[in-house]
């Protein structure tokens, strides 16, 4: 079978468990893949050497879960061995000592790590324009973003370069560019996925989570990743997420809001008409949708801004060059920014005015969700309020991350689970819709999203390089 890269992973597992092809050459074929077509993308900054992967490939053990899947992992997650660099010229050299949870779940379960993708330097940013290894590119077109913080991941998806990847999110860095790049993104409750081994952003938010190519097959990989650690003081403490093997035929008797404030000024008028069709999607599916009062995502821009830039401040302090790579003088512009903003938020005479006050409003944050979630199950609306910008559009703009991530925000800061998955295209980029949830929630979201997808051909289309 040629072109094995491009299958689900569902579909991959299959061939594999009834002998249609082997797992080398799933493997070859993602390898064959990157190399026809990642120097347009630079999707990757660090690619495993083939015939290791190969030979990893022939050895695994066929009755694991993920036996020989090839998977793509952000390059802030440490792979022991493998050089781990979170596309800053500061880690330029570094070998990571130890394997992070995630990771070390995903081998053991049988995935063959092929390489280790691209994204915005330290995780700051929504573009991967930020990266010290260049922008990767967008496969639906090259001359626009992908979307970040995890950029590489979505790119390589999207291309067909792997079969599954691993992102993280810290507030839209998992769902925003597996909207821009037209595949599915699913971004866990705060502590469901270990941290431990995975270079620290924003602490209070980072989450590590899955982006694939069906609903489906990002369930099936949280099943996998997902658990306590004990390794992570913010893990959860219960046994890991079971993937949802009953689907829903309806959505009867369902509630799902659609937040008035979702739709902001800013917003593509494709992407609010989008939005709107696939409201009446689920309408046609027994859903009610209701019409919600939320508090103003601005208020969560401000919010994210002086809790995230605080706790980078912190935890880019201990990359001094005595331990990790190279000194302080290899941070780039985008770092020095945040490093200064947290500090000066954390200062003495400040730390009341700035940081206080936005874990103060933070809370009423949480609050205005947990009341939301008395009058529906769910939330819906757009994942970002644009399609993907073309390159250069983080030029000179100090918030545009803030700006494109700012519908995720919220939920993001209140720890709950969300997913985006296509739902329409304008002028040739995908358009992705967000569905979100209660804490713990992520049987219902996928299994609302999966009813979606169902009924709808988005998810099929795929980018021609």
């Amino acid at each position: 079978m040629p072109n094995l890269n491009k299958l689900t992973l569902k579909e991959a597992l299959l061939g594999i468990k009834e002998k249609k092809f082997t797992a080398p050459e799933l493997v070859s074929d993602c390898y064959d893949r990157i190399a026809a077509v990642d120097h347009q993308l630079n999707s990757f900054v660090t690619i495993v050497d083939k015939e290791t992967a190969l030979k990893q490939a022939q050895k695994v053990d066929p009755s694991l879960p993920l036996a020989g899947i090839p998977v793509a992992i952000k390059d802030n997650f440490l792979i022991e061995g493998l050089r781990t660099t979170a596309s800053s010229k500061v880690l330029d050299s570094y070998i990571a000592q130890y394997t992070s949870t995630v990771v070390q779940k995903l081998i053991s379960a049988g995935a063959i790590v092929i390489g280790k993708t691209n994204m915005d330097a330290w995780a700051h940013g929504s573009s991967t324009e930020t990266s010290d290894f260049g922008p990767t590119k967008n496969p639906w077109n090259t001359n626009h973003l992908p979307g970040g913080s995890s950029g590489g991941s979505a790119a390589a998806v999207a291309a067909d370069e792997c079969i599954i990847s691993i992102g993280s999110e810290t507030a839209g860095s998992i769902r925003q560019p597996s909207a821009w790049c037209g595949i599915v993104g699913l971004k866990p409750t705060y502590g469901r996925c270990s941290r431990y081994g995975v270079i620290s952003m924003a602490s209070s938010t980072d989450s590590p989570g899955p982006i694939c190519k069906t609903v489906d097959d990002s369930a099936f990989v949280l099943s996998i990743i997902a658990g306590h650690d004990p390794n992570d003081a913010t893990s959860i403490d219960q046994n890991s997420w079971l993937y949802p093997s009953q689907s829903i035929s309806d959505l009867k008797g369902l509630r799902l809001g659609l937040p008035k404030a979702y739709f902001p000024s800013e917003i593509k008028t494709e992407v609010k008409e989008a939005t709107l069709r696939a409201a009446e999607t689920f309408k046609k599916l027994g859903a009610e949708i209701i019409e919600l009062d939320v508090l103003d995502p601005q208020y969560a821009i401000a919010v994210y801004t002086v809790l995230q830039r605080s706790e980078v401040s912190s935890n880019l302090a201990r990359f001094t060059g005595v331990r990790y790579g190279n000194d302080r003088s290899f941070f780039a512009k985008e770092a020095i920014r945040r490093i200064m903003l947290g500090t000066y938020s954390l200062s003495s005479g400040y730390y009341d005015a700035y940081y206080l006050k936005a874990q103060k409003v933070r809370t009423l944050i949480v609050d205005d969700f947990n009341n939301q979630f008395k009058k529906v199950d769910a939330i819906i609306g757009p994942t970002s309020p644009t399609t993907a910008l073309p390159l250069g559009a983080t030029q000179g703009q100090a918030m545009f991350g803030e700006l494109e991530d700012m519908l995720m925000e919220p939920s993001s800061l209140a720890g709950l689970p969300g997913i985006s998955i296509p739902c329409g295209f304008a002028n040739g980029l995908p358009i992705g819709l967000q569905i979100t949830g209660p804490q713990l929630s992520e049987d219902k979201i996928v299994n609302i999203a999966r009813l979606f997808e169902s009924n709808t051909d988005y998810h099929l289309q795929r980018p021609q390089l």
